[in-house]
């Protein structure tokens, strides 16, 4: 596998047997190694938040994942207990059942949210439908999600395609789409 040095310009150079293919030592710019791209085979997503458990139900609900506790550990709250006894810290996770989405893992951060999410997910639920079909399909889901705590923002709808964007119990925007 190349390795890769990357300039503080952002200009990549590969090496091969220690040797760049470009001039940029020659030029005197400085350069920092970075490592190999390696394959990546997992994704997790992680939420920060005020409650983490109730936070990680209220998706494995919106998604039909399951809590898992971590290994050795009954629960969440046991090992929570356990590792912080004052209290301060609290974490939980959920895994799709079918191993085929991603992990969530959620943190409880001190700060509350404050602004609109830079990263937010869209819950797939009119995949392959168009107009009517598609908006019945996810105001279906808007429904059975708001009976949850979520809360529905706004439609977007231009005659065939439509989405739903939302909030979580801790108001992180997501979307039905």
């Amino acid at each position: 596998m190349p390795v890769e040095e990357v300039d503080q310009l952002g200009a990549r150079d590969e090496l091969q047997g220690g040797v760049a293919r470009t001039h940029a030592r020659a030029v005197g710019r400085p350069l920092v190694r970075v490592r190999p791209v390696a394959e990546i085979r997992q994704v997790q997503v992680t939420f920060d938040c005020a409650e983490p458990e109730r936070l990680a139900r209220f998706w494995c609900e919106v998604l039909g994942y399951a809590v898992v506790p971590p290994k050795g550990y009954e629960s969440w709250d046991a090992f929570n207990r356990e590792r912080f006894p004052d209290g301060d810290g609290a974490w939980c996770s959920a895994s799709d059942p079918t191993g085929a989405g991603p992990r969530l893992f959620f943190q409880r951060v001190p700060e509350g949210k404050t602004v609109k999410n830079r990263v937010h997910l869209d819950v797939r639920v009119g995949t392959g439908m168009t107009g009517e079909e598609r908006l019945a399909a996810l105001e279906a889901e808007c429904t059975r999600l708001v009976a949850l705590g979520a809360v529905r923002q706004r439609l977007l709808y231009d005659g065939t395609d439509s989405c739903i964007v939302m909030q979580d119990i801790e108001g992180n925007e997501f979307c039905l789409d």
